[in-house]
């Protein structure tokens, strides 16, 4: 029996403001029916004593120091833009935005 039906992953596409065809229903329903089925044979093998990690290895920091290095000047950084205003990239306004 499937984990998930047609008519829920109709449910998730309209929540999800998605118009999906018949076909791609039966689609996605076939694929998140195997997710599922995936998650549960993990969740069949995961053990108690095991405990849960994010990493087959222990991590220590893996960030670099932070250090001051030379970069572009405003000048480089802005000679390739289509567009400057005051020593930025112009762009175009969006939704309706007032100066």
């Amino acid at each position: 029996m499937s984990a998930i039906t047609r008519d829920e992953v109709a449910h998730l596409a309209r929540l999800s403001r998605l118009a999906l065809t018949g076909d791609e229903l039966d689609h996605y329903a076939t694929q998140l029916d195997a997710i599922i089925e995936a998650v549960a044979k993990v969740a069949e093998v995961a053990a108690e004593d095991v405990p849960p990690s994010s990493h087959a290895l222990p991590l220590t920091n893996v960030f670099r120091a932070d250090e001051v290095r030379q970069s572009l000047t405003p000048e480089l950084a802005l000679a390739g833009a289509p567009a400057v205003e005051d020593d930025r990239f112009r762009v175009p306004r969006i939704l309706g935005e007032e100066a």
